[in-house]
């Protein structure tokens, strides 16, 4: 026996895609987003640019999601996005760490 999972066969995937909704789709890049945004404002790596990207991004797809999705679900992904906003502007304030 085989540990290693059997992959789906083409038409699998091309029947797969084709129940996918593209509401889904956003909602996951919309949560993948902001845990990348985050990311880019830790002191360790901070990127602002990228930051910023993220957010702009988010709320291009909040705004592009709304009465496709359920008014709750759009209502806590735009306070993620403010919530990003904070934290962008929070270290934004800090000064970059130089290099030793």
């Amino acid at each position: 026996m085989s540990s290693r999972p059997e992959e789906p066969s083409p038409e699998e995937l091309l029947n797969a895609l084709r129940q996918m909704k593209v509401s889904d789709l956003l909602l996951s890049t919309l949560g993948t987003l902001a845990q990348v945004g985050y990311a880019k404002l830790d002191e360790s790596v901070r990127d602002l640019e990228q930051a910023r990207l993220a957010i702009e991004s988010a709320r291009a797809l909040t705004d592009v999601l709304d009465g496709a999705v359920p008014e709750d679900v759009l209502r806590d992904f735009r306070q993620v996005v403010a919530n990003l906003q904070l934290a962008y502007a929070a270290a934004a304030e800090k000064p970059e760490k130089t290099p030793s």
